[in-house]
């Protein structure tokens, strides 16, 4: 609906463009019933059926099995990592006696989190090196390789001919008389 029409129409509502404007009016979940039982049968009916969201099938998952098991380990450790920093924070704050234990598995925990970041890492090349290339040859390669074939096969047909009027015994020869 362009500027022209909302001029032509002021005393229409903006619920009432949306609704021109997307073909019915989006159900209102937090209204109570007694509100809603003022609509039509018609948008009554078609909000029964309307689903909240509409799930779609993945192609194919984002990440390789392996890698997601890395990643999910690498998020595990690191949000227990950040937990135990943001306690011995704390500890170190209130004066508490478990502040320096809390520290010191704090740090041995950053080393743990920083190998399963680098695993996720190491994971995924490998995944990749051993699964993930296609070798697909891009059309220039095909080329060169069919100009490289057409030669070879020029080079074999030569050498067929002379190997063919050597065996006749004609080097040189004109005629056979």
């Amino acid at each position: 609906m362009g500027t022209a029409e909302r001029r032509e129409a002021p005393e229409e509502s903006v619920a009432g463009r949306s609704r021109m404007r997307w073909g019915r009016q989006a159900p209102d979940r937090d209204i109570p019933a007694p509100a809603r039982a003022l609509e039509s049968a018609d948008d009554e009916q078609w909000q029964s059926y309307r689903p909240l969201w509409v799930e779609e099938p993945a192609r194919r998952h984002p990440m390789p099995d392996p890698v997601r098991t890395a990643a999910v380990r690498a998020l595990l450790v690191i949000a227990v990592t950040l937990i135990q920093a943001m306690v011995a924070f704390l500890c170190t704050l209130a004066g508490s006696w478990l502040a320096f234990p809390m520290v010191i598995s704090s740090v041995a925990s950053t080393v743990v989190a920083t190998w399963a970041v680098v695993d996720v890492w190491v994971t995924r090349q490998v995944w990749s090196q051993r699964y993930g290339v296609v070798s697909e040859p891009s059309s220039t390669a095909r080329a060169l390789r069919r100009e490289r074939r057409a030669r070879r096969r020029q080079e074999r047909a030569a050498l067929r001919e002379e190997e063919r009027i050597r065996r006749r015994g004609g080097a040189g020869q004109l005629s056979h008389s």
